[in-house]
Order: structure tokens, then sequence, then C-alpha cells
């Protein structure tokens, strides 16, 4: 199955070269060199995956995620040139679900895209579910439900209470959590899955109170 991925990126060559390499990986590209055309495109057709540059004139990557948050939970990757903690954090605090620091591996790039892909659309029978309290997971869709109202998460929102339910009762660290949802090769700060996790609580409402923090040790989910 062809990809569809929007990439926003406002330096001309490298715009090029990364609609190139997904061509060649049997993608289709659509490219956006500013926020306001990557916003624009995504109100006209939807994506599989964006790949958005945070630093681009009219309107810079953190105000078209926060934008696209709104309405879909389609896979995001932040390209940019700035490695600052607290920039990574702002981004993941707005629903982004990866980062990739200029200059990147083209390989490395499409790697984490795909599987983050892959991820979000499932590849489980229809009909098999998880159930904890209120909240009802449809596995073969990746669909979450609270009291039968369908909750829209982000990829790694979905990841990481999928993966809590799975292991319901039993605590996992901070570095098993990324490991699980975010794979072997993130080189972020492992305060990410905070930042998920109380966007998570926050979405599942009071639901979320079964996500319990572990002082010194990690999450669980308690039921």
């Amino acid at each position: 199955m062809k990809n569809r991925i929007l990439i926003a990126e406002d330096e001309p060559r490298l715009l090029e070269v990364l609609c190139d390499y997904m061509i060649s990986r049997g993608d289709i590209p659509f490219p956006a060199e500013n926020g306001e055309k990557a916003l624009a495109l995504s109100r006209e057709q939807e994506f599989d995956g964006v790949l958005l540059d945070v630093m681009m004139p009219m309107l810079d990557g953190l105000s078209v995620c926060r934008a696209l948050r709104q309405r879909s939970s389609v896979p995001i990757i932040f390209l940019t040139a700035l490695s600052e903690e607290e920039d990574k954090l702002l981004g993941y605090e707005l629903g982004a679900d990866d980062y990739v620091t200029k200059p990147f591996s083209m390989a490395v790039l499409y790697a984490k895209l795909t599987a983050l892909i892959n991820r979000s659309r499932g590849n489980l029978l229809s009909g098999d579910r998880l159930c904890a309290g209120d909240i009802t997971l449809v596995l073969s869709t990746r669909k979450v439900f609270l009291s039968e109202v369908e909750v829209n998460l982000t990829p790694k929102e979905y990841a990481l209470l999928h993966c809590l339910m799975q292991n319901r009762n039993i605590v996992l660290s901070r570095e098993q959590l990324l490991r699980k949802c975010w794979g072997y090769d993130y080189e972020g700060d492992i305060r990410a899955v905070d930042t998920h996790i109380k966007r998570l609580r926050e979405k599942l409402g009071a639901s979320g109170e079964m996500i319990r923090t572990v002082i010194k040790a990690g999450y669980k989910l308690e039921v």
C-alpha cells in the first residue's frame, strides 16, 4: 500500500530530496514549502504520515501540529535543527510522535515514519478488544472508546494505553515504555513518557485515574 505523506519543509533542496526519497520507496509525497500550505493540504485530504519542519515562514511547525491534532491522530515527526530539551518537550506536548534532528539519515527517518504508520493502522483481526473499566480498545481499528464514546488519541498515546492495558496492574518503568512505544532507536528525553501520560490522562477524564504513578518506578494501569 502506498503511503500518502505530507512533507512541510521550507528548504527547497531538502524538500526535493525528501520527496524523491519517498517516491523511490513507493510512497506519494505532498510537498508544502510553508506551514499555511501544509494546513491547506491537510484540509483537502487525508494523509498517512506527516513530516513537519519546526521553523517555517508564515506559520511554524508547532502551530501546524497544534491545528492538526485538533482533528487528526495522523503520525507526526518533527524535522528540526533544534536540539534543546525544552523545544522537544513542547513538541510532544502539542502531540508530535517523534523528533529527527538535522542532519539526519533518510533511511532512519523513513524507518521511524513507516513504523509509526504501521502502528497507527494496526494489524490485528477484527473483533479483538481490550477492556479496562470504561475504556475499550478495538485493536483491529486502533480506536479507543470511553463508555461507548470514541476518544481521539495520537499514535503514541494509543501505544502507551495499549501497553498499559496489556500489562494491567504491573508497574512499567519509563525505560520499558520508551522501548515498547518509541522503539530501541529513540534518542529523545525520557520525560517524553511523562508528557504523553499527562495528555492521555486528560483525554480519558475520570478513567485516566486508573493510570497510577508509582514513585521512582514508573506507571501502571490499576484495575
